[in-house]
């Protein structure tokens, strides 16, 4: 095995001719056992004494290289799963891990598409995005007769849960990445965090509408409730402001892409009644002091050193995924609320009706790849429920303890680690080919205070309030050739403007000359791509 830029080798601080240098490298490792020209080369079937059906799948032994992006410096502890392991052994199928990091992945990746010489598979959808591979068809092969003759258990996951296909069917109708179900996922995304040690000293309760919140941010700001004596506290914080903040007036946004859903339609938030309203709600909590005055010039960085003061925990509220991921040791002053009311007594939270669990890309054949056959039937057996709860936490006796009444159960991580951490270590995690059955999930333990089971328990709070997002559409090589400009005009404009109403209010009387700069920035040809996309994804099947 190799690992490229892995754990301690290379870091954020990497030279441009160091990177050049790596990159050289990685592409020599990557040519010199890849495949070659699949077509130059024989068939699994003839080759290796290949097996449709049952294990192994091959009498000789074959070896692929595969290629994964990890975040950071996270390393490659992941192949030594005993799943993985396991897993060469009985399939007579080798593999050569080729482990990139997130730090120098993008100058890498150009340069390694620009050669056209890939390695067998592609896994995780962080490796390569949408884009790459649509701008780049030719190294990729389609899927759907291997899925068909190859991977019953993908077929069957497909025909249990049409939302995989969907999500993997390309602008052509083929498909060439796999899919992803990942296990016990929550339906909401961020929901309100506020400091309940604050609330307890005040005599306040959790605010359930804006104007609880506005009183309570009040009371945060004057009436020091963490007890230093300064007035140091920062009722809401974030890097940048967030959308989250604006979800009391129906504004939700999981992708960060200005869309949402109304009504069954494709819908540019920015420019609708609601986004208006909201920002002049903003505008009077910022005016007061509720909003941290640095918000729009801070990064996140900053953000952390704010919630993360080693003296006093000094924010009050924000949204977030848990509250531990954030505040460190603050963490237990905290507490997840219920999604906060907005003026027409609605709730509204980002996430999705279908579980935040789906993903495409995830594994990509290559059109290099010797031993396509073999490649699929080795994909197909990380889709069933024990392959995949065991590369998303970590193998079994490891990770997961498996009962004698049917249950997996959650081991409780080394002291020190947290529990995120661990999960990555020790397996995929949310990168590669997985499925769930939904049905299978009841069978699953997790421990209600951290993790993966606390989120579940916060979900609770939110989940009958979930928005339907704007879904990952895909694009055609045409449209990803227009959106960039479209969106980094557009997207930019909208950002600046949202900073200056929100810090310096005006936003009724610059209102028509916005929404007439959007026209002329291409808004209209922006929403016609991505309503096209939107129809192209409800209709495939």
């Amino acid at each position: 095995m190799k690992s490229f830029f892995g754990q301690k080798k290379f870091g954020s601080g990497v030279t441009r001719a160091a990177s050049l240098s790596m990159a050289a490298v990685l592409l020599a490792g990557l040519t010199a056992c890849g495949g070659g020209d699949a077509k130059e080369s024989a068939p699994a079937e003839q080759s290796s004494g290949f097996h449709k059906e049952g294990l192994p799948i091959v009498d000789e032994p074959v070896t692929l290289k595969v290629l994964t992006m990890r975040w950071g410096n996270m390393g490659d502890t992941f192949t030594q799963n005993q799943w993985l392991k396991d897993l060469e052994k009985d399939t007579n199928v080798k593999i050569e891990w080729q482990v990139v990091s997130s730090n120098d992945w993008s100058e890498q990746k150009s340069i390694l598409l620009a050669s056209g010489k890939l390695p067998d598979i592609i896994l995780g959808d962080q490796t390569f995005s949408d884009s790459d591979i649509v701008n780049n068809l030719s190294f990729f092969r389609p899927l759907d007769d291997y899925i068909d003759e190859y991977m019953p258990n993908l077929k069957a996951a497909m025909e249990e849960t049409p939302e995989l296909r969907k999500i993997s069917t390309f602008p052509d109708g083929k498909i060439y990445s796999l899919p992803t179900r990942l296990p016990s996922r929550p339906k909401t995304k961020n929901q309100p965090v506020i400091n309940k040690a604050w609330l307890d000293k005040l005599g306040l309760k959790a605010p359930e509408t804006v104007e609880d919140l506005h009183t309570v941010l009040k009371a945060f700001k004057e009436k020091d409730p963490n007890g230093n004596g300064k007035a140091d506290e920062i009722p809401y914080t974030e890097t940048g402001l967030g959308m989250d903040f604006l979800n009391p007036f129906g504004i939700t946004d999981i992708n960060g892409n200005n869309m949402l859903v109304k009504g069954g339609k494709p819908v540019y938030y920015p420019i609708t009644d609601e986004y208006k309203e909201a920002l002049k709600w903003a505008h009077e909590m910022y005016k007061e002091g509720l909003i941290d005055p640095e918000i729009f010039t801070q990064d996140a960085t900053m953000t952390s050193a704010k919630q993360q003061n080693p003296d006093a925990a000094i924010v009050g509220f924000t949204n977030q995924w848990t509250p531990d991921a954030v505040f460190g040791k603050w963490k237990d002053q905290y507490e997840t609320i219920a999604p906060i009311a907005g003026p027409s007594g609605e709730r509204y939270n980002p996430g999705d009706p279908n579980g935040m669990s789906f993903n495409r890309n995830e594994l990509l054949i290559t059109s290099s790849c010797a031993n396509p056959e073999a490649a699929a039937r080795w994909a197909d057996q990380f889709y069933t429920n024990e392959a995949s709860i065991q590369n998303f936490w970590g193998a079994i006796g490891t990770v997961i303890e498996q009962g004698d009444d049917g249950t997996f159960t959650l081991m409780d991580p080394p002291e020190g680690t947290s529990a995120d951490a661990w999960y990555w270590e020790q397996s995929l995690r949310d990168f590669g080919p997985k499925y769930v059955s939904p049905s299978f999930e009841d069978q699953i333990v997790l421990n209600p205070e951290t993790g993966d089971g606390l989120k579940l328990e916060i979900d609770k709070l939110g989940r009958d309030y979930v928005t339907t997002p704007y879904p990952n559409v895909m694009y055609s090589s045409e449209e990803f050739q227009e959106l960039p400009t479209l969106t980094t005009d557009i997207d930019g404009y909208v950002s600046t403007m949202r900073a200056q109403w929100v810090s310096k209010g005006g936003i009724d009387e610059g209102w028509d000359a916005y929404l007439k700069q959007l026209d002329q920035m291409g808004l209209e040809q922006l929403m016609k791509i991505r309503t096209e996309a939107y129809g192209r994804y409800m209709s495939a099947e």
